[in-house]
């Protein structure tokens, strides 16, 4: 016979499992010494929303006589539809737990989520672990991820989805870092919240700004908040400025667009901070900052600081 439908639900109590197993193959056997029914040459198997296809795989039966983990090896690939959205795992090896419902992939693993027959994610890495009933991924190295315009590379990724397939937030870890329209951060850690479109950023975060004229725009701070639909940027602890021939100092900070252009132009440090241009440094409780004119002001308690005056043989200087 071509194919032997698997009658597991006999050979393997899956009578007490909320869903049916169905398993096509070639050939199989079962070694109840090895506690595993083999399938080979053009296995398919279907269990949920969740269809899996591949070359050869195996499935474990735990001391109760119950299917337990499914195997695919030689480059399977799954694939899951919810309503209008459908995922695509691809990986050297894929277990499947008949019991949790977690998909992990292990080697050149690659997932795709398609919205209709667009993809709008693409999430490659080592290894991803893909909760089905949740809808939440765990990725582990040299995780990148592709969505719409963002672009994210780390050593670890959280991906999780509402139970109709869309994306609801992404957590990023280890050398983290996202792209997205001229726009680059990274930190320790960064969660991308899709429904708010916020990207928040904490732990020795580092962001560069792009302006329409090619220069660029260094902020470094311990936190940082990006709202990405207004282009709003907030930065707290040890917040620290470089632009052009400036550089600026403060506890917190917050960058605003250009009402016209929706581009970073106008930056307003709070608390006690400094800008610094050539030799000349300026303090204050306030300093605003624009880009487009190339401006600042200061106010509050202002205090101005010009290195080196006078410091020629005459000894005279300014007594700042």
């Amino acid at each position: 016979m071509k194919k032997l439908l698997a009658a597991l639900i006999i050979l393997t109590g899956l009578a007490v499992c909320a869903s049916d197993l169905v398993i096509e193959s070639k050939t199989q056997t079962y070694s109840e010494a090895e506690g595993k029914i083999k399938f080979d040459g053009d296995v398919k198997v279907k269990i949920d929303d969740l269809s899996v296809t591949g070359t050869s795989a195996d499935i474990s039966i735990d001391s109760k006589n119950k299917p337990d983990t499914a195997t695919f090896y030689d480059k399977p690939y799954a694939v899951e539809v919810k309503k209008n959205k459908k995922r695509e795992v691809k990986a050297n090896i894929l277990k499947v737990s008949l019991i949790t419902k977690i998909v992990r992939a292990e080697g050149d693993t690659q997932s795709v989520v398609f919205d209709g027959k667009v993809p709008v994610v693409v999430i490659n890495s080592d290894i991803q672990e893909y909760n089905t009933q949740t809808g939440v991924m765990n990725a582990e190295g040299s995780v990148t991820i592709l969505y719409k315009d963002i672009e994210t590379f780390s050593d670890k990724a959280t991906i999780k989805t509402t139970k109709s397939g869309d994306l609801q937030n992404i957590e990023l870890a280890g050398s983290a870092t996202i792209k997205n329209k001229g726009i680059e951060s990274s930190g320790d850690k960064l969660v991308y919240n899709d429904g708010t479109k916020v990207l928040t950023a904490t732990g020795n975060t580092t962001s560069n700004i792009i302006m329409d004229d090619g220069t660029k725009l260094v902020l470094k701070s311990v936190n940082q908040e990006l709202i990405q639909n207004k282009n709003i940027f907030n930065a707290s602890g040890n917040v620290r400025v470089w632009y052009q021939d400036y550089y600026a100092t403060g506890p917190k900070m917050t960058v605003y667009p250009d009402p016209k252009t929706n581009k970073s132009n106008e930056i307003y440090f709070t608390g006690r901070s400094s800008i610094t241009q050539g030799v000349r440094t300026i303090f204050a409780d306030k300093i605003r900052m624009t880009m487009d004119p190339k401006d600042f002001q200061a106010e509050g308690n202002t205090r101005t600081v010009i290195k080196n005056v006078g410091s020629g043989s005459d000894g005279v200087g300014l007594g700042l």
